[in-house]
């Protein structure tokens, strides 16, 4: 029991910390004066940022390893109702989370309902609640070596299809066929606008990819469960990191490593990655008895989509409200950001007041914590 506690500690470590820099990353003080690292990649490439989600994928698949060994012995209509209900409530979320606070500023300082038809209908929260959902179904129906399998076909098929049908910019932000399927299916009115034109980055079509990190993370937490904590164990786990990082690497060379398209070789290299540090957490948890600093993280891990939502319609509601209703510059984001946190001066201001952010969040996750809520969705 102990050494399955301790995986469990260092399942809510790794997703901690997936969580704690999800909230930094996205709560820059002044994104103009982001530290470069905190940044995602402009289109192909990779910086640190760019590990944050594809590992809540990771730790999403690592967490089914456990839960699905309780479902053994349960009814088949059963199984499938948790599944989709859990991918239902996780996706209705994160798509009332992009329509928050429901009502917008005009112009004139008037409050305004926010339309449907521009609510954007992908996203985070909906792209885990949609490769859970497969996941789920692959690993359950299939069994775990047939949905790797699967899962190697997806990344193949994905490559194979942005070559064949988006012609000869087939990694172009709006001539990838990623894009023409959404355009199609919800229209750019659905579409995240972030990048000053419609396009998607958590769109229909790179979900497909990002089934395998879900998919990766589930074989680790499986394997870590079947051969123990060993010495052994970590070191075929940092092999296969290595192998899978070799391989992302010599993919990147005809299909480059691609955030925002979820490109196969991302994901290779992601997933390998995923498998290098969570083998060095493991290895200080079980090996060196190092708890100290857990604690911090595990809070985040306990409650994870609580934490997320909470990070991002706090951050929403203070854009939202305004100390003159006529004046967009008046939000208290900026009015905060300004006299608390931009007199420390250029990176380490829009720093400081990223970490502050997070820390508010950890704070509810910590009282949460100590009074045993835990939301399970």
């Amino acid at each position: 029991m102990s050494t399955i506690n301790q995986r469990f500690t260092a399942l809510d470590v790794f997703r901690g910390m997936t969580i704690c820099l999800m909230i930094i990353v996205n709560t820059p003080g002044n994104g103009d004066t982001t530290f470069s690292p905190l940044l995602h990649a402009k289109w192909n490439g990779f910086t640190p940022t760019d590990l944050v989600f594809p590992s809540f994928l990771f730790a999403v698949g690592n967490a089914m390893s456990f839960v699905m060994n309780k479902w053994e012995g349960l009814p088949e209509s059963m199984v499938l109702w948790k599944i989709i209900k859990r991918t239902f409530i996780i996706f209705l979320l994160g798509y009332l989370m992009y329509w928050f606070p429901f009502v917008w500023w005009n112009e004139a300082g008037e409050l305004v309902a926010n339309p449907l038809v521009k609510t954007r209908i992908f996203g985070v929260l909906q792209r885990i609640a949609l490769c859970y959902g497969i996941g789920a179904l692959l690993i359950h129906y299939f069994k775990p070596k047939a949905a790797l399998i699967i899962s190697i076909i997806f990344l193949l098929l994905y490559w194979m299809l942005l070559v064949a049908f988006g012609g000869n910019d087939y990694m172009g932000m709006q001539t990838n066929f990623g894009f023409m399927v959404d355009k199609w299916l919800i229209g750019e009115n659905h579409m995240y606008q972030g990048e000053g034109v419609a396009f998607d980055p958590e769109g229909l079509l790179s979900t497909m990819p990002a089934i395998a990190n879900v998919v990766g993370g589930f074989w680790v937490g499986k394997y870590l469960q079947e051969k123990g904590v060993t010495y052994e164990t970590l070191s075929k786990l940092l092999i296969i990191g290595a192998l899978l990082l070799l391989g992302a690497y010599c993919w990147d060379l005809v299909f480059p490593i691609n955030k925002k398209l979820w490109t196969s070789s991302y994901v290779l290299h992601t997933v390998g990655l995923d498998c290098l540090i969570i083998s060095i957490i493991i290895y200080i948890i079980d090996f060196r008895k190092k708890t100290k600093w857990t604690y911090f993280f595990e809070v985040f891990g306990r409650n994870p989509i609580v934490i997320y939502l909470l990070s991002e319609l706090g951050a929403t509601m203070l854009y939202f409200l305004r100390t003159d209703a006529s004046n967009p510059a008046t939000n208290y984001f900026r009015v905060v950001y300004s006299k608390v946190f931009e007199p420390i001066g250029g990176n380490w201001g829009s720093l400081v007041f990223a970490l502050s952010f997070m820390m508010v969040c950890w704070l509810v996750g910590y009282v949460m914590d100590k009074k045993k809520w835990y939301v399970r969705v």
